[in-house]
């Protein structure tokens, strides 16, 4: 369509650049990944004034200078698929590190709006700017937003159209001093004779980027250049030796400093700083919050009160959704005749996607809170506190970023890991991610704690993903002292201004994450449901039962005529005998032969066949382990007045069990889905390695659990 912009979004990691992309799109996104690479790709959509405007996110970065995954794709994607405008989101409070990006952008030459967000903390710190002159100095239009208050959304969107429409690129030619300027212009007189420059490139930027030593495009230039490369590549290493004879330093260095001091040149004109020695408010917080003393506190302070929150406020809703389920399995057992047919809808689809759907609350609940902290700029300063105690173990300070990602879903925490350069921290990163407890998880947890622990199930739940992190420290320690001997790269934390979360924003984090939850139990967790039935019921035991049930059930019949037992004897009776019936059925089945087979390995830990059932199951989906004891129980008390799973788990075993259950699933594997990421990421091997120490760790730990715990029970 003639109509249709795309624009791309690029700007620092918290500059607001989500924010912004939240008040553009609203509702109309997409997330998938970028072709060949894990790195997330946001896209969207934005109809104004006859428009379609096509808005591509850009991941977070401080640089295009492809030291990083993150930065090669935000620049292959510029120069490649050239948008019609490039948006920078700029924190007007830090301007002289955000316009470095900037500055980077203006040096590739495509169309640039640069959106100054945050500029009311700017103003609130007492700061002065010239927008007018400092466009002019900049070479680009220059709009104030406030994104957390969707201020400037409007001016933003004008300013893209008159900038398209126009197709103007940056007149600003950046000098780098007289000594750089001399070899630039050598080398790209050199390309420009040499090498037929691709369209998407000026001879100007490709010197520029060849005497920083970027490994991307001389591998570009090397493939397209071919016999002229080697002219081209033996000027520029006559270049970066003089260079560093005059300057006494390496270009890269020389370069970021000259864009730097452009920066400070354009900020000397048109900006103005006051009453600088004004502590802001996020200073007086931060005083508190990141306090060495009484930080990590805090922050174990609010994690718990997130727990109770979660299982508290939770429990009205997911009753209401268990009681839902119940009528609904009531409805479809009345309406069908029995049969295979009705056992696969109530027992097998209700009973067993049921038993996870009635979590979505306290899933909702849980991201509804992570997304507060996060857009408040809190869980950056989570990362800043656990920073000391990641150096300490062993691990990167970036560590913690994948790790907190590994609370909502481990996949993508074992992805995030890529942040890493060093390739000992982001495999000792990846094998401890396992123990932060993600989404799927937390059906379990809600499960046997609110079965178990019905007054305290917050505090049980918080207990155990405090034992992940414990575990995660543990074993970060130990793998750092054995298979990954060496120090970690040091790391400079960045802490953004607080601000207050935007209701828009935190519901649009809240449901991408529900939706991927519920999308889950609409797919992988149905056709496990459905599979784990036909493993339950087939195959049939037709009449290869122990005893006469039948005989039995008619003999209770007969008592009850003749009066010789009350009405409460009779129902409790033929239930029991029921229950016998249908555990022997299940013991025959496929699941319950295999669980016997398997049941000598878990017995140790407390477990009988049916959870070495689940545990197994739960290597498809750990949601799968709610599903398949929904399933088991929804089979073996096939009637309208069944307990709920919980009451039937708490009957069935004691809590000494169910606590220990809860640690086995902590401590094994997330997924298979989570290893064929993991294999993707870090070689066959490391997978292997995973899948095997976390088995023996989770096994290990249960046995001492419950061997333990017996003494005092």
């Amino acid at each position: 369509m003639a109509n249709d912009i795309t624009i791309a979004l690029a700007g620092n990691p918290n500059s607001g650049k989500t924010t912004i992309f939240n008040n553009l799109t609203g509702a109309k996104q997409h997330v998938g990944n970028y072709p060949g690479v894990t790195v997330e790709k946001k896209t969207g959509e934005k109809n104004y004034k006859g428009y379609k405007i096509n808005i591509v996110d850009l991941p977070g970065t401080y640089s295009l200078t492809a030291s990083s995954i993150d930065e090669v794709v935000a620049r292959n994607f510029i120069i490649d698929e050239k948008p019609d405008v490039a948006v920078d989101i700029i924190d007007a409070s830090n301007l002289e590190r955000n316009l470095y990006l900037a500055v980077q952008l203006i040096e590739l030459g495509v169309p640039l709006v640069l959106a100054f967000n945050m500029s009311d903390m700017a103003k609130a710190k007492g700061s002065k700017i010239d927008i007018e002159l400092l466009s002019k100095l900049l070479g680009s239009p220059i709009v104030e937003t406030v994104g957390y208050k969707n201020k400037g959304t409007d001016e933003l969107l004008e300013t893209i159209l008159k900038v398209a429409s126009k197709k103007d690129k940056s007149a600003i030619d950046i000098k780098y001093g007289e000594e750089i300027e001399n070899e630039l212009e050598k080398i790209s007189k050199l390309i420009e004779s040499k090498y037929i420059l691709p369209e998407k490139f000026s001879s100007k930027w490709v010197a520029l980027k060849m005497l920083e030593d970027d490994s991307e495009v001389i591998r570009k230039v090397k493939g397209e250049a071919r016999d002229a490369y080697v002219e081209i590549k033996e000027q520029v290493s006559k270049s970066r030796k003089h260079l560093k004879n005059i300057l006494r330093d390496d270009p890269e260095i020389a370069i970021a400093d000259a864009r730097y001091g452009f920066i400070s040149g354009a900020l000397a004109e048109a900006y103005e700083e006051t009453e600088q020695d004004k502590i802001t408010t996020t200073e007086k917080i931060d005083k508190v919050l990141t306090n060495r003393i009484l930080g990590l506190p805090i922050f174990g302070l609010l994690m718990w009160l997130v727990f109770q929150f979660v299982f508290k406020v939770g429990a009205y809703p997911m009753d209401w959704i268990d009681m839902g389920f119940s009528k609904l399995g009531e409805l479809f057992s009345t309406a069908l005749p029995e049969g295979l047919i009705n056992s696969l809808i109530v027992d097998g689809i209700i009973g067993g996607v049921g038993g996870v759907i009635i979590f979505t609350p306290n899933i909702i609940l849980l991201f509804f809170c992570i997304a507060i902290l996060e857009d408040s700029g809190y869980m950056a300063r989570a990362a800043f506190i656990m920073d000391r105690i990641m150096h300490k173990i062993g691990l990167h300070g970036k560590s913690f970023i994948p790790m907190l990602i590994g609370f909502g879903c481990t996949i993508p925490a074992y992805m995030g890991a890529r942040i890493l350069d060093n390739k000992k921290d982001r495999l000792v990163t990846m094998h401890v991610n396992t123990f932060m407890s993600c989404g799927a998880r937390l059906p379990v947890y809600i499960l046997l704690a609110g079965a178990f622990f019905p007054k305290i199930a917050g505090n049980v739940i918080f207990s155990i993903y405090v034992i992940g992190i414990i575990m995660a420290i543990l074993m970060a320690k130990l793998l750092r002292s054995t298979r990954f001997k060496g120090e970690s790269s040091p790391f400079v934390m960045e802490l953004p201004p607080y601000r207050i979360p935007t209701f828009k924003g935190i519901l649009l984090h809240t449901w991408e994450r529900t939706w991927l939850y519920l999308k889950k139990a609409g797919t992988i967790i149905l056709a496990i449901s459905i599979i784990m039935w036909i493993l339950f019921t087939f195959p049939m035991i037709g009449g290869n039962y122990s005893k006469d049930y039948d005989a039995e059930i008619a003999s209770i019949e007969q008592s009850f005529e003749s009066d010789e037992i009350t009405e409460e004897e009779y129902v409790e009776g033929i239930n029991e005998i029921e229950s016998l019936k249908n555990a022997e059925a299940l013991a025959y089945s496929a699941a319950g032969r295999v669980g016997r087979f398997i049941e000598p390995v878990f017995k140790p830990l407390g477990f009988d066949w049916k959870l070495a059932v689940a545990s197994i199951s739960g290597i498809g989906a750990k949601e799968v382990v709610v599903s398949t004891l929904g399933t088991l129980y929804s089979i073996e008390e096939a009637n309208e007045e069944s307990p709920s799973l919980r009451e039937n788990i708490a009957e069935e075993y004691n809590p000494l069990i169910g606590y220990n259950f809860m640690l086995f699933t902590l401590l094994y594997f997330p997924c298979m889905a989570g290893m064929a990421v993991f294999r993707r990421e870090a070689g066959r091997k490391e997978m292997w390695f995973q899948i095997g120490y976390t088995l023996l760790l989770a096994w290990v730990v249960g046995f001492i659990v419950y061997q333990i715990g017996r003494i005092f029970i």
